[in-house]
């Protein structure tokens, strides 16, 4: 049987990055479009806060 090599890329840390969507009015033609980022856990309240 073939062994099956497993790589780990966690560091014990958890999760340090959150996927946020936010819904933004498109100012072409006035429909709403969902804008999805990836930002550190740390900074989530900042960018829902500004507009």
């Amino acid at each position: 049987m073939a062994k099956k090599a497993v790589a780990t890329f966690k560091t014990g840390e958890g999760r340090t990055y959150s996927k946020v969507i936010r819904m933004v009015k498109s100012p072409k033609t006035g429909a709403y479009v969902f804008q999805e980022e990836m930002i550190p856990n740390e900074e989530v309240k900042e960018y829902f806060s500004k507009k």
